[in-house]
């Protein structure tokens, strides 16, 4: 029986993979990947950034999951580490299964008995919350809002009832195509808030800003929004 191992990724700086992790993804027989593209071209920087001899590397076979395919996947992965195969899953970058498929295959192995390993390494929720200067002892981390509005609007009445008996940090990604309409959404239910936007965070363009969310409102109206983007508030 093979080992399914969860491996972090770099979310922008390649120097933030682990030693580990490094190890692991050149050790497993295949990578389940959300684009084989990006992974292969990860695993070549890896390569010659941290092997002292490129060419005696063993380059695993990837195989590409990504949402659309994850349901014929999973029996296929199961099957490789039934038959004595080691998989990595990835995502495109961070921890995979935050935010990205994942979790159904790690509940369907646990449910063949297929031992799964889950590495510790970058997260864009952890990086963004320890570095926004808001309470780190509770924490919220609901993911992508809703893409349609009038779900968005509940979504965020949701969470402030939520708040309303634990008092916690809140943390949710957003597209940058989709920043402005949601801040405005979170605006009208929170009304004019301190937030924290974060930006590309280990990346050359990283930025933070701490302010309300009008001041994020005109500013990107006048800078269009680009990158990856965390956003945190407390209530």
């Amino acid at each position: 029986m093979g080992m399914l191992y969860l491996v972090p990724t770099p979310i922008g700086n390649l120097a933030d993979i682990t030693l580990r992790s490094l190890r692991t993804l050149f050790d497993v027989d295949v990578i389940a990947c959300e684009d084989t593209r990006r992974t292969g071209l990860l695993l070549e920087k890896l390569l010659t950034e941290f092997s002292p001899n490129p060419a005696d590397k063993r380059k695993p076979q990837l195989l590409s999951y990504y949402d659309q395919v994850e349901v014929q996947r999973i029996p296929q992965v199961v099957s490789l580490l039934k038959s004595g195969k080691n998989v990595a899953l990835v995502s495109d970058a961070g921890t995979p299964a935050i935010s990205d498929p994942g979790f159904k295959l790690v509940r369907e192995c646990i449910k063949e008995n297929i031992k799964v390993e889950s590495l510790p390494g970058a997260s864009s929720v952890l990086t963004a919350l320890t570095v926004s200067g808001l309470p780190t002892d509770k924490f919220l981390f609901v993911g992508y809002p809703p893409h349609k509005p009038g779900h968005r609007l509940d979504f965020f009445k949701n969470i402030k009832t939520s708040l309303e008996s634990i008092k916690s940090t809140v943390i949710f990604f957003e597209a940058p195509h989709k920043l402005l309409t949601t801040l405005s959404d979170l605006q009208s239910v929170f009304s004019d808030i301190e937030i924290v936007v974060c930006r590309e965070l280990t990346k050359i363009h990283e930025e933070v800003r701490r302010e309300k969310i009008s001041d994020s409102l005109n500013h990107f109206k006048k800078t269009p929004p680009k990158g990856e983007f965390v956003i945190l508030f407390h209530k």
